[in-house]
């Protein structure tokens, strides 16, 4: 499971829920999950999330890592990335043919976490009944 520590659970629930369309699983009041390909995505209070690891909240700058999320065609890049930026993420790096060959591109969510979006030609990374 991946547990984002987000500034407005609200404003986050929507962005995935409605803005990205990711099932939404029965959550507590403090918590929400959601289910994705072989994993969960869970968003927590940053403060609560901190506090639970034992760190600071603040953090700044790069945090040293993005999420991503595969497609089945370049199409599927560029429209996911509008429907991330539609739903009130900021587009980071637009869709566009990489260095390893495939397409990606880049957006933040509201609280700057990074998503790859991506279509990989050679390799499905996906369930196998969503196999291009």
């Amino acid at each position: 499971m991946i547990t984002l520590g987000v500034r407005d659970l609200a404003r986050s629930v929507e962005f995935y829920q409605q803005g990205l369309g990711f099932p939404r699983l029965a959550s507590p009041p403090s918590v929400a999950f959601f289910t994705l390909s072989g994993s969960w995505l869970g968003l927590y209070g940053r403060d609560a999330l901190a506090e639970d690891a034992g760190v600071p909240a603040e953090g700044s700058g790069f945090a040293g890592f993005s999420l991503a999320h595969n497609v089945a065609s370049p199409e599927q890049v560029d429209e996911l990335l509008e429907q991330a930026v539609a739903a009130g993420g900021k587009l980071v790096k637009p869709g566009q043919k990489v260095f390893w060959g495939g397409y990606s591109g880049y957006f933040a969510d509201p609280d700057g976490y990074l998503w790859e979006v991506a279509h990989n030609p050679f390799m499905w990374v996906g369930p196998a009944d969503d196999e291009p």
